[in-house]
This record gives C-alpha cells, structure tokens and sequence, in this order.
C-alpha cells in the first residue's frame, strides 16, 4: 500500500511514545510500551484528570453509537480508531441492531494488526490503513466497498483524533472531504479536547505530546482548539441537540459522571441534510 507523501504510516518503535497506546495506557489497558506508560505518566502530572477523561470519552462514544443504532444507522465508518479495546463502535452498535457494519480506519500499522487479529471472525467488521487526511483511498478501498455502500447512510466517527492534525485548514479540509462522500441522512460524530476551561493545562498538554509522539504532526500550535473552533467542524450539517457540548453534558445517562476536574473535551453529533432543491 502506497500513501501520499506526507501521509506515510508512523514506523513502529515502540522506545518512542505512540499516542494510541497512551490513550491505552490512560484506559487502563496492557497495549502499551514503557515509553508509553512513562510519557502518559508526565501528562498526568501536568493534568490528573487525564485518566477520567479518557473514560468519559468512551461513554460518550457509547451513547453516541447507541444513539445511532437506534436512529436506524446501520452502517459506520470510524476514523483514527486507535488500539482495539472493550466497548469498541461494532460491539455496541450490534449490540442493538446485530446486522451494523463497521470499518475501522488508522494510519498506525500496529493498531491495524491488532484490530484485524480480533476481527477476523466477525465478517461484517473490517480494518484500512489509511491516514485520515486520504478521503480517496479510504472511500475506495475494498474493504470498506466490501461492507458499506456510500449511496446510503452512514455514521461518520471522529472520536478523539482531529487534534492530531495541528493545522486548522488540513483538519476543516479532511472533514469536509470525507463528509462530502456521505449520503444525505448521513451523521457526523466528533469528539475534541478544547482549551476553554483550562487553557494554561492545555498548552502543556498540547506541547508535550506535540514534543514526544509520532502521531501528531506539522507545525506545531499552541494549544488545542476551542469549542467554536470544533463547532465549526460540523459546517453544513444539522447538530442534533444539545450540540457540542461537553462530554458530560451530551446525552447524560445513568453511569455516574466523575468529575471532580474539569472535562475540557467536547463532542458533538450532526445529521447531513438533502441538498436544496433548484
């Protein structure tokens, strides 16, 4: 497989922190290396609700998905899934409706290994290496044409991952692009740390995962982006309520809410709309 120049996959060395095995690490999983678990231990330093974050990320990616089972999506594209682990998107959505189909895809050969190891047995669930930013080679590939058909609607899942993309132009470009191949009736799911509540944390958390991993890459910034900024990623879809909104905030269930820190990530849930009639 060949990817654009600059686009390449990160090589595997697992003596350099990888941020899907830090996000591993912070979920309380066993796919990680020292470095991994020595990097994620000076984040937490810097911001000790890292761990409680990372948690409440997974339910919203619950309730998100089951949200979107229940709305009669049975098809669903995740990008920058990062290391499989319990309460993955096709385990949920089957869950309520068993015949949704899943297409996982990451650049990082490691996470690509590991999916397919557990997916090998569940013949509507499939893996692409791709980086996020090649809509063409991920639409294309016959892996996802094998499981979903683009003339229909689809989920399309940016949970946790678009901070990777320092640049606010590559970002809005990469998300419209992809959100371009959606059907109307399609939804858009994202989920982004942003630096409102906290901004001085956020900066040394920006800065130092900029600094030690392999998986954010470009000019660097700051800090991560605002709520504003990432509600502008939702450009030309409807946001269903309660918008982008904090991860707590959206869609709360009965699971207990840990916050005794400020949850500085947002997510938020769109529906594409048929174009307008001429």
């Amino acid at each position: 497989m060949t990817f654009p120049a600059g686009h390449e996959p990160p090589a595997f060395d697992p003596t350099v922190p990888n941020e899907s095995r830090m996000h591993d690490y912070l979920l309380g999983g066993k796919d990680n290396f020292a470095a991994d678990r020595q990097a994620a231990q000076q984040a937490i330093e810097l911001a000790p609700e890292l761990p409680v974050l990372a948690r409440e990320g997974r339910k919203f990616l619950h309730r998100v998905v089951r949200f979107l089972a229940g709305a009669g999506v049975r098809q669903f594209l995740d990008i920058g899934t990062g290391l499989p682990t319990q309460g993955s998107v096709h385990q949920i959505a089957q869950a309520v409706a068993p015949d949704c189909r899943v297409v996982y895809v990451d650049n990082d050969p490691v996470v690509g290994v590991h999916a397919q190891a557990i997916l090998n047995d569940d013949p509507l669930t499939t893996v692409v290496q791709a980086d996020m930013r090649d809509s063409e080679l991920i639409a294309g590939h016959p892996n996802l044409r094998k499981l979903i058909d683009l003339d229909q609607p689809t989920a399309l899942l940016f949970f946790h991952v678009l901070y990777t993309i320092p640049e606010d132009d590559e970002v809005a470009l990469s998300v419209a692009r992809l959100g371009d191949l959606m059907a109307p009736g399609s939804y858009m799911a994202i989920s982004h740390p942003v630096s409102d509540l906290c901004p001085e944390v956020t900066a040394r958390i920006a800065h130092l995962y900029q600094q030690q991993t392999h998986v954010i890459r470009g000019e660097p910034r700051s800090n991560v982006r605002t709520r504003a900024e990432v509600e502008r990623l939702f450009a030309g879809w409807d946001l269903v309520e309660p918008g982008v909104a904090y991860l707590t905030q959206w869609r709360p269930d009965h699971q207990a809410i840990e916050a005794s820190r400020p949850i500085w990530s947002v997510g938020g849930v769109g529906r594409k709309p048929a174009p307008a009639q001429v």
